[in-house]
């Protein structure tokens, strides 16, 4: 055991001298190759996500669309649980493995995420009647698409940690395109303000794209061995559950407070206020698809250059979402109002607090991308925890004093302040690394 140590040591010496085994050259155009992969895949799924909130946006109206909006935010809180559960501890501890332990990893992961998405739809189809009329009928027909929605972005995650970001952008692009003729058929079948039908055609197109994941990765998801799955993972898997749901639990109770406090129609217009910078708002929701399994190479082949990489993550987010922001301001309102519709016109009130809001969380995520490599769940769970109750509390206390635009207000000045937060813990992370570098992430 010394002695393999040792090895290791030597190992890292050589490729800080810049004297490793392989070209230095080479392993650059292998990050920029999967990470522009990724990034495209980020670009589909943003393109999707936009296409989704505009039709609906335009074809129901603010309040069908407010409906809309929290069955949207409470799916993400699911699908927070998946993630955690399932494929996040995928991607820190099986990203460049051999095929042969990703492959067994992949089978017993897509299955845990397909079990989340069978309990939770199941609550969602008991709790719809309820419920009752519009908001009943959305959680209903939610329930039915969940394990399907879950089961494609488990493939995006597990064509990530294999380095194939390619068969990701595939999948993702299938959805979309399955997407147009489920959408025009939910039109047609939608009746008044319903957005049941929407929700299914959203649904019908995820499950295209899960079925051809599973074609494309020659894995069965293997429900049986989800049990096993979170007992080996349980020391990552459970508390990076405690992070997502923060994140999706946070945006939800911010808009259930917010329709309660102002109105279904302000979450409308927050969600509009969003969608204008869906782009980044996509990339920062799926950015461990890319980024941490980046990290986790980067931390494997060079310790000393991870903090490095990931301030170039964050700032290059942030400076991106800022950019966007001030272009969005330029937008004449006559072509705002053909996009969104009658959601326009309150969402564009929005643009700037919005704007800051994205580009906090953006240098965040570089480091909670830092702590999710270094596997410090101890470090980034309370980061987390501290960010979502920011945002909570600037959310719906800015909508208590001020409305929709005290809200979002709110909301920016908390994502600001939890970014400062993430980056304080992973500069402790690394500070502990470095008087332990022995220490590694387990990947078995």
């Amino acid at each position: 055991m010394t002695s393999m140590a040792t090895g290791r040591e030597k190992a890292t010496a050589s490729a800080a001298r810049g004297g490793g085994t392989g070209p230095r050259p080479a392993a650059r155009r292998a990050i920029v190759g999967r990470l522009s992969w990724g990034l495209a895949d980020q670009a589909v799924c943003s393109m999707t996500n936009f296409a989704v909130g505009i039709h609906v946006a335009r074809s129901l109206g603010l309040t069908a669309f407010g409906v809309f909006s929290l069955a949207w935010v409470t799916y993400g809180v699911v699908l927070g649980v998946s993630r955690g559960l399932a494929t996040d501890p995928l991607v820190v501890r099986f990203s460049g493995v051999p095929e042969a332990a990703w492959r067994e990893a992949v089978a017993r992961s897509s299955g845990t995420a397909l079990g989340v998405g069978a309990v939770f739809g199941a609550v969602f189809l008991v709790v719809g009647p309820v419920l009752g009329g519009s908001v009943g009928a959305a959680f209903g027909c939610l329930g039915v698409v969940l394990p399907a929605l879950l089961l494609q972005d488990a493939w995006r995650y597990s064509f990530s940690a294999a380095g194939t970001g390619r068969k990701a952008f595939v999948n993702d692009l299938l959805a979309g395109l399955a997407l147009i003729p489920a959408m025009v058929v939910a039109a047609r079948l939608s009746t008044g303000d319903s957005v049941a039908a929407y929700v299914l055609a959203w649904g019908a197109a995820a499950a295209v794209a899960a079925g051809y994941g599973w074609f494309q990765s020659g894995v069965r998801p293997r429900l049986t061995g989800a049990r096993a799955w979170l007992r080996e993972h349980r020391d990552l898997g459970y508390r990076y559950l405690v992070e997502n749901v923060g994140v999706s639990g946070a945006s939800q109770l911010r808009a259930y407070g917010l329709g309660a406090i102002v109105g279904v129609g302000a979450v409308g217009v927050v969600r509009g206020a969003e969608l204008l910078l869906g782009p980044f708002l996509a990339v920062l929701m799926g950015l461990s698809l890319v980024t941490v399994a980046e990290a986790a190479r980067v931390l494997r082949r060079a310790p000393h250059r991870l903090g490095r990489f990931c301030l170039l993550l964050g700032g290059a987010q942030a400076a991106a979402a800022l950019l966007w922001g001030a272009a969005l301001l330029l937008v004449p309102d006559r072509v705002g109002a053909f996009v969104l519709g009658g959601v326009w016109s309150g969402a564009s009130d929005l643009i700037v607090p919005a704007t800051l809001g994205v580009a906090g969380a953006g240098l965040g995520t570089g480091a909670a991308a830092g702590l999710r490599a270094l596997g410090a769940a101890r470090r980034s769970m309370p980061a987390q925890l501290f960010a979502s109750a920011c945002y909570v509390i600037g959310g719906l206390g800015g909508a208590a004093l001020a409305g929709t635009s005290g809200s979002a207000w709110g909301v920016a000045t908390a994502t600001v302040c939890g970014s400062a937060v993430w980056w304080l813990h992973l500069r402790s992370a690394l500070r502990e690394r470095a008087l332990n570098p022995l220490s590694e992430v387990r990947t078995s």
